[in-house]
């Protein structure tokens, strides 16, 4: 039997937002997010520097991707979109360093791992849309360009063309201007920075973020 959808409301289901938002939160768990928190919209920091890192120094998939900077929505244009909502539902999964440090033994286990966020996001955000949050959407992490078309020469979204993943495809959080390492610290989480340089036994663990941002 098929999910029972709910009317859509003039007060966009206040009545019923505190149960919904938790029942997001639950089902990120069961997704398997290890951890998950309800944040008010005034705790997610939204800083222009932080899609600089993308250029400076400039990233892989700095400009190849329709959802990667410069050509995915701006941090002033996210900080004016975020005045108008009040609750999200952020979730981190802890995965191991190797896997986050760009090594081509652990590439089968990179791109599972960082699938797995853009699909938990994109669950979510499709239950806050039928539960009548219709306006609801999320970010998840990393380049979708490297995580799902990896293999392709191109992105099609970047030609005009259909994406070949229109529903999973999103902006990471950092493309936008979200500062995850200041948002993860901030949930009382554990966050460690891994770049280019880092070695996996240097770093206790690594972690994928996602968020969706309800109502």
């Amino acid at each position: 039997m098929g999910k029972k959808i709910q009317p859509v409301r003039t007060d966009m289901n206040e009545s019923h937002l505190s149960e919904n938002l938790e029942r997001y939160r639950q089902r990120a768990l069961e997704l398997g997010a290890s951890r998950a928190r309800i944040v008010p919209i005034a705790e997610i920091p939204v800083d222009e520097r932080v899609p600089l890192k993308c250029q400076i120094p400039r990233c892989f998939g700095y400009g190849v991707s329709a959802h990667c900077p410069p050509n995915t929505l701006k941090p002033a244009e996210l900080r004016e979109i975020l005045k108008k909502y009040s609750w999200a539902v952020l979730f981190t999964k802890d995965v191991a360093p190797e896997v986050i440090i760009r090594d081509k033994a652990t590439i089968k286990e990179r791109v599972d791992a960082y699938q797995l966020i853009f699909r938990m996001v994109s669950e979510i955000e499709s239950m806050a849309f039928y539960d009548g949050h219709y306006l609801a959407f999320g970010f998840a992490a990393g380049s979708c360009r490297h995580t799902f078309c990896g293999q392709q020469k191109e992105c099609l979204a970047l030609k005009g063309e259909r994406c070949r993943f229109s529903l999973l495809s999103r902006p990471s959080m950092e493309a936008v201007g979200i500062d995850v390492y200041k948002l993860v610290a901030s949930s009382g989480w554990d966050i460690y920075p891994i770049g280019s340089g880092a070695k996996a036994e240097d770093v206790p663990k690594g972690n994928l973020a996602g968020i969706v941002i309800v109502q």
